[in-house]
Order: C-alpha cells, then sequence, then structure tokens
C-alpha cells in the first residue's frame, strides 16, 4: 500500500504549487522534507530586487521611434511622404504622360497609343520618350509635398472645427474640404514646372529639358506666362483631388467593412499597403473620368503661346474635349493614384505610423 501511495507522488513537490504553511512542513515525509530542506536552502532572490524600479530607460536600437499624431513631427512625415509618392510615380509615366500631351495637342498626327508611341520612336528615338522628366520630377514633388501634407493638416484643422459629432457625421465632406483647400496651395508650386514640361513634351526642338526650356519660356512669356495655365490647372486637379482623397478614404472604409472580416488593427502590414493600392487605383479612375476635360485644356493653353479655352473647345470639339486621350489617361492615373498611395503608406508605415483610412488614429 505503501508502495501505491508513493507511485502516485507527482514529480513536482506539492508545496511548489500549494498554499502551504510553514508549519504543514513537519507533516511532510521524511523524503519529501529533505527535498524541501534542499530546496529552502537556496538562496533566493528578494521581492526588491525582483521589482523592476523607475528611473531611466534607453530604448533598444531596435525600437523605432514613435510620432505623435498630429504633431509638426507628424505632418512633416506626411510631406516626405508625398514628395516620394507623386515625384516618383510621375516620373516613372513620363513616356505615357508625353503620349497623352501630344495625342491632346496634334489629333491628327498621334492617332491612337500604339501609333503615338510609334511616332515618338521614329522622331525621336527611346530618349524621346523621357523629355521633359526633370520638371516633371520637381514640379510633381512640390506637389506631392503641399498635397499629402496639407491634407493631413486640413483634415484634422477642419475636424476640430466642426467637432467630433459633426466631424464623424459629415466626413466625406471634411476630405472634400481638406483635399480641396490642400490642393489649391499645391497647383501654385505645380504650375510652372507644368508650364515648361509640357512645352517641352510637345514642341520639339523647342528645348532638352528644364535648364534650357525656362529661361527660353520666361523670356517668351514673361514670368506671368508660368502661371497662365492656373485657373485651368486647379479646374483640373482640385475636382481630381477631392475625388482621389474622398473616394479614397471611402473604398478603403468599405474594404474593411465589408470584404475583409479582420479589423484593420488586427491586418497585417502587407494586407493594409495592398487594401492602400486597391483603394487608391479604383479611385484613379474616377479621377480621371472627373478631371479630363480640364487636363486637355491645360495642354492646349501650355503648348500654344496666346491660346485660349475658347480656341481649346473649338479645335477639339465638345466631344474630344472629354473624350480625347481619356483611356490612356483612365489606365495612367489609375496605376498612378493606387502606386501613390501604395507608396505613401509604406513610407508612413516605415516611420511608426498607421496607413490612412479605415479606422480614424487616436487624436491627440
Amino acid at each position: 500500500m505503501e508502495f501505491m501511495d508513493s507511485s502516485r507522488q507527482p514529480l513536482i513537490p506539492r508545496f511548489l504549487y500549494s498554499s502551504m504553511k510553514f508549519n504543514d512542513f513537519e507533516h511532510l515525509r521524511p523524503n519529501q522534507r529533505d527535498t524541501s530542506s534542499s530546496l529552502r536552502s537556496t538562496p533566493s532572490i528578494s521581492s526588491s530586487s525582483s521589482t523592476p524600479k523607475r528611473g531611466f530607460v534607453v530604448p533598444a536600437p531596435s525600437e523605432p521611434r514613435k510620432i505623435a499624431m498630429f504633431s509638426p513631427a507628424y505632418y512633416g512625415a506626411c510631406t516626405a511622404g508625398g514628395i516620394l509618392s507623386c515625384g516618383l510615380t510621375h516620373t516613372a509615366v513620363t513616356p505615357l504622360d508625353l503620349v497623352k500631351c501630344n495625342m491632346q495637342i496634334d489629333p491628327a498626327k498621334y492617332t491612337g497609343i500604339s501609333s503615338g508611341f510609334k511616332v515618338l520612336l521614329k522622331e525621336q528615338g527611346v530618349k524621346g520618350f523621357f523629355r521633359g522628366w526633370v520638371p516633371t520630377l520637381l514640379g510633381y514633388s512640390a506637389q506631392g509635398a503641399c498635397k499629402f501634407g496639407f491634407y493631413e493638416f486640413f483634415k484634422k484643422t477642419y475636424s476640430d472645427m466642426a467637432g467630433p459629432e459633426f466631424a464623424t457625421k459629415y466626413k466625406t465632406l471634411i476630405f472634400l474640404a481638406g483635399s480641396a483647400s490642400a490642393e489649391f496651395i499645391a497647383d501654385i508650386a505645380l504650375c510652372p514646372f507644368e508650364a515648361v514640361k509640357v512645352r517641352v513634351q510637345t514642341k520639339p526642338g523647342y528645348a532638352k529639358g528644364l535648364s534650357d526650356g525656362f529661361p527660353k519660356f520666361v523670356k517668351a512669356d514673361g514670368y506671368a506666362g508660368l502661371f497662365r495655365g492656373i485657373a485651368p490647372l486647379w479646374g483640373r486637379q482640385i475636382p481630381y483631388t477631392m475625388m482621389k482623397f474622398a473616394s479614397f478614404e471611402t473604398i478603403v472604409e468599405m474594404l474593411y467593412k465589408y470584404a475583409i472580416p479582420t479589423p484593420k488593427d488586427q491586418c497585417s502590414k502587407r494586407l493594409q499597403l495592398g487594401v492602400s493600392f486597391a483603394g487608391g487605383y479604383v479611385a484613379g479612375v474616377f479621377c480621371a473620368i472627373v478631371s479630363h476635360p480640364a487636363d486637355n485644356l491645360v495642354s492646349f493653353l501650355n503648348s500654344s503661346k496666346g491660346a485660349t479655352a475658347g480656341d481649346a473647345i473649338k479645335k477639339l470639339g465638345m466631344l474630344g474635349l472629354f473624350t480625347r486621350g481619356l483611356p490612356l489617361r483612365i489606365f495612367m492615373i489609375g496605376t498612378l493614384t493606387g502606386a501613390q498611395w501604395g507608396i505613401y503608406d509604406a513610407f508612413k508605415v516605415s516611420v511608426g505610423l498607421p496607413t490612412t483610412g479605415g479606422a480614424a488614429p487616436p487624436a491627440k
């Protein structure tokens, strides 16, 4: 019987996980008492030494530096993300933009996308596809900085002005107002570069790029000529940006609500960036359709000295104003906008910030 009892003893002594008092030690069997005595004789770490003391803590090198939401550093990060987002993507699609602009200016010569590429390749060679990339890079980097940086600023400002209840109820209006305000400023930064870019791209032999094209443009049209296309640029870019930001925020919210069963904060960063790209691409299609007539006007006015909006309508016609170059622009803007949101949110994630849309970050 004694053997059976001893065979049922647990491998781990019971006093290690029971609430046995010190007096119960006397009731232990000799073999248990020896084990207990040896354990009790082992030096133990006092509770005071095991409890961490408050004091100066140096973060580990791998620990990312946190950026407070809506702080100057936050808006600075958004501005930097906008520079990368718009500058890199617009420069990458320079060949598509070049064909599109020439289709808008000279539809008789550039009758389609494939024929447009063939004409450019035959007349200007491979280098011709990247003519005007410098003003494109600088202009859209400046525009991206203002577009994304000021959007985040105005979105927060208008939300605070409306208050928590109305900011939630009328959030789409907040998105529209914030993006319109940001783009108004961004286009002033873009306009001079856009004027030179279009002139270089649509006038063969005019200039090689920004360095010789800018002084030549100013000499012929004056500094005021650099901003002659500001009104149609606002007409193109403000509706475009309002659609870009408002539809993106709405689409991303719907994706997380209906298509993805997991809450956003529980999704992997890779999945969140995939949602950003998908939402951006769909938003870009809407953007291209809304802003295309004004895009035709901008290209026409910047390519011809002294041209007016009436001249553009007379030459292109109302139907041509809305459709000339539209399929190429839908493909270009859809890809462009999807890539922009992907790059922008990837940069935000890299500095420890949440991706855009889907769930409002906590205000601080």
